[in-house]
Order: C-alpha cells, then structure tokens, then sequence
C-alpha cells in the first residue's frame, strides 16, 4: 500500500528530489560548506554525527516538505539513524509525505575505457532488504563517464541495468545515474552514445520492469525526451554537477519533463552559524527556486 501511494506521487506529482545523500569521501566537503570545518570534530562516527545534524536541520525545517519535494535520497548511515524517534526514511514519509530513496552503490571503481564504474556491491541484498524494512521506495547508485568513449559508456549502461534489475527484482525502484561530467571534453558526442544506450537497454525491459534515471543536463536542450517519454521510466531527474544553483537552474528550466536531484545545488547558502529563521528562509527560497524550475 505505502510503495503505491509513493509511486503515484513521484509519477504524478510536481515537485524534485533532494539530494541528502553525501557520503564518507564528500562528507568533510560538504560539512566544510555548511560552515562546520573539520577541526570540529574527530573520527568518522562524529563526523557522520555532524552530518546527520545537519540533514535533521534541513529534513525537519518547516519548508521541507511533500508539497514541493517528491523524494529525498539518503546514505545509508543516515537511514540507520532517527530523526525527532523515528527512522529517518519513515519520518520523511510519515510526517513530510517525502519518498524516501537509498544511495546503494560503493564508490566508483579506477577510470578506463574512459569511464568509471561502481565498485562491486557484495551485500546488495542484504541492504535492500534493510532498505524494504524501513519503507524505503527507491535507490540510487553512481557511476561516471569522462570521455565519450563508446566501449565505456556501453559498459556503464549494462552495469546500472544489471544493478537495477536486482533492485526491481526486490521490489524497489531504482534510479539508475550514469553521470556524464560536466568537464567532458566532448559533453554533447558523450551524452549522444550513453542516450543511445539508455534507449537501447530501456527498450528491452518487460512492462512491469520501472526505473528511474538521473543524468547531467544534456548539452542539447531536451535531448533526454525519449527517456522522458519511454512507458518504462517513472522520471528522469538531474544532478547539478558541479554547476551553482543558479546555473543549475536555468539549465534545467530549459529542458522540458526533467525535474531536479540536487545536492550542493540545494544547501547552496545553507550555514551552521544561521538562526533558524535564517536557516528556513534561505532553505524556503532555495527549495521555491527548484521546484520552479522541475516545473518546465
């Protein structure tokens, strides 16, 4: 009942997804942005305690909620930890009405082929059952193309769709992130093979096989509408990259059907030393400014 009533919000609903989910390699950077630098705590378990501060400051702020913000996607240390006694994933859905989302994949793997995959995932089941446990909806898992490399950007298509299909098989729906870097030499001849191969693979699903997938914003406005529109795609999202939340913005403002996944984009101007009226007007005016935009 609860995974249906969050598949006809993200199908149907206006609104983006937050991107919460930084883990251990950008956590220190990310903290650092927020105002809490890393002479202010010790060890990884505080840091992660720093972080989880941070993420019940933004999840629990009276602007953060399901009227703007379809989903949130989480790291798995966050999913493990409560927010005001409740799992984090349960309180995004119980008391914002947020789909939660899991970040599943390990890191990526040394770069070839002009691309880089994830690492291996050995527990995948494992966590996807921890994840179903906790009224998780969805995941997320990563992998980078730096060059538009043909062989490489196969390889990465047919890793996320293997990945993803496990995830449809426990019962979750994937969102599958072939990152495109936006430092590409040749963005636009890149984001032409791995469209071809989304495409491709896409097609190939049986009716019942739904995937979500988050993509940098095409070098070519609307380039993604076949993905947009394919019956097998519940939406397309995209990550900011690297790009401000006012670039960020105007880029995805142009591209019609592709709704925002941001993470720095959205703590962007966010600080520890804000009062908390501070805090939610520049959280309010961040989260209106990308809704605005996933509305094109």
């Amino acid at each position: 009942m609860v995974f249906e009533q969050q598949l006809t919000k993200v199908l149907s609903q206006d609104g983006f997804l937050a991107a919460l989910d930084q883990s251990g390699g950008s956590t220190p950077k990310a903290l650092k942005l927020y105002g809490v630098p890393e002479t202010a705590y010790s060890g990884e378990e505080a840091m992660y305690a720093k972080v989880h501060e941070m993420r019940t400051r933004i999840i629990t702020s009276p602007a953060f909620n399901g009227d703007r913000i379809l989903g949130a996607i989480l790291f798995e240390n966050t999913m493990d930890r409560q927010i005001r006694g409740q799992g984090s994933a349960e309180y995004l859905w119980n008391e914002k009405r947020v789909v939660p989302f899991l970040k599943v994949d390990k890191g990526l793997a040394a770069e070839a082929d002009g691309v880089q995959l994830m690492k291996d995932m050995p527990d995948l089941d494992k966590l996807l059952t921890r994840a179903k446990q906790h009224s998780v909806f969805g995941t997320k898992m990563r992998s980078v193309v730096k060059q538009a490399n043909a062989a490489g950007i196969a390889k990465i298509a047919a890793q996320q769709f293997e990945y993803g299909m496990k995830i449809v098989d426990a019962g979750l729906v994937p969102i599958l992130e072939p990152e495109v870097d936006i430092d590409c030499p040749n963005k636009a001849e890149a984001e032409r093979l791995l469209e071809h191969e989304l495409v491709g693979r896409l097609d190939e699903l049986e009716g019942d096989q739904l995937v979500m997938l988050k993509l940098t914003i095409p070098e070519v406005d609307n380039f993604y509408s076949r993905l947009i529109e394919h019956p097998n795609v519940v939406r397309v999202v995209a990550l900011s990259g690297g790009y401000s939340r006012l670039k960020s913005n105007a880029r995805l403002a142009r591209n019609e059907g592709m709704i925002a996944s941001f993470s720095r984009a959205l703590s962007e101007g966010l600080s520890a030393k804000q009062s908390d009226a501070e805090f939610n007007a520049a959280l309010d005016e961040a989260i209106q400014s990308i809704f605005d935009a996933s509305r094109t």
